[in-house]
């Protein structure tokens, strides 16, 4: 396999290609948006076809080339479905597998940095590449982004100390000059998650660090939302009364759980997740009509234009994508549920609508 290994020394922000040296088509890692030219050349030069420009996060000390890498070559670009972003053409959970030719990179959700944390490991076990969740000899901050030490604690143990100890680990920065680690050496060494370290020890670790508020994260992060494009402001909505709307800075519309459990009754609710993640450990809400992301506008296309909608699905993401779907296409009072169904079992919300009186669900 064809790989290389990039730095951008304004965010310390490591980019990783990998290639099939026959078929040629490649992913990319983690691209920035300043050092676009200098990736598009390399893959030029090479002769690679760019198939994936995969995110491991939504990140906060720079922006993302994905989108223009999209533009410009034709590339899917790939973020977590609990990222909650909805620009990306791909939005992945555990376990899926993104392939280039031979190849492939098995996705690994290690959240805890942020929500939306992903780790791509090659089918063999090789390499690892761990974004900003570790990090050598160290691992990314939690106190932004829906941050939380214990979970982080959790995504390391479970989903990379688990892999060989000879799997490479490939960081997304390294603010020290190295390189690459190995899952042996942090699992020893690693001075917050390693040797003897307990989930209560990086708790307090990272408590008190005492980090300075992130330089680039009011630029960074509205932009990563929508895959590195630079947008205007979201206009407000048209106050059309029928539900109490909020727009997020990727332009979303959306409404609170709580508020879909108390007018159950008076929308119709859309799950847009796969056949069968409805059977899952969420489950679903009762009277939701299962229609996949994919499947979007399916039977809805002969709907009335101002029929009352609230779109569904694991934390927000892809609802949020097929919010937007729907409103280009003209229907007027459309709106994802925030947090999906992880907010909604949280929350009991299945318990409230039945308090309420909802014999539906």
């Amino acid at each position: 396999m064809l790989f290389r290994q990039l730095f951008d020394p304004d965010s310390a922000t490591y980019t990783y290609v990998l290639a099939d040296e026959t078929t040629r088509e490649a992913v990319i890692i983690d691209p920035v948006l300043e050092q676009l030219e200098r990736d598009v050349g390399l893959l030029d030069d090479l002769g690679l076809d760019l198939v994936y420009a995969l995110d491991t996060h939504v990140h906060a000390d720079h922006v993302t080339a994905s989108g223009a890498l999209r533009e410009r070559l034709g590339a899917r670009t790939v973020v977590s479905e609990r990222a909650g972003t909805t620009c990306a053409d791909e939005l992945v959970k555990d376990g899926d597998t993104l392939r280039f030719g031979r190849y492939g990179l098995e996705v690994r959700e290690t959240p805890g940095h942020t929500n939306g944390c992903l780790t791509f490991v090659t089918l063999d076990r090789a390499m690892a590449f761990t974004g900003d969740a570790l990090l050598i000899r160290g691992c990314g901050r939690t106190d932004f982004q829906q941050g939380d030490a214990a979970t982080l604690y959790d995504s390391i143990h479970d989903k990379v100390f688990t892999l060989p100890d000879d799997t490479l680990v490939y960081p997304g920065h390294d603010y020290r000059g190295r390189t690459v680690t190995t899952v042996g050496e942090e699992r020893r060494l690693n001075p917050r998650l390693g040797g003897s370290r307990t989930k209560a020890d990086l708790i307090e670790i990272m408590k008190n660090l005492g980090l300075a508020y992130p330089k680039q994260i009011d630029r960074a992060l509205p932009r990563n939302q929508q895959c590195g494009r630079e947008v205007a402001p979201p206009a407000p909505p048209a106050a059309s009364g029928w539900a109490p709307i909020e727009i997020t800075a990727a332009g979303v519309p959306e409404v609170s759980p709580e508020w879909v459990a108390a007018h159950l009754g008076a929308v119709t609710v859309v799950d847009v997740r796969e056949p069968e993640e409805l059977r899952g450990e969420l489950g679903a809400i009762g009277v939701a009509e299962a229609i996949p992301l994919r499947a979007l506008p399916g039977p809805l296309e002969a709907a009335a234009r101002d029929r009352p909608l609230v779109l569904v699905c694991r934390s927000g993401g892809r609802s949020g994508k097929g919010a937007l779907q729907l409103a280009a296409l003209g229907f007027k009072h459309v709106a994802s549920m925030r947090g999906g169904m992880t907010a909604w079992r949280a929350r009991d919300l299945e318990s409230f609508a039945r308090r309420r009186g909802s014999h539906q669900l």
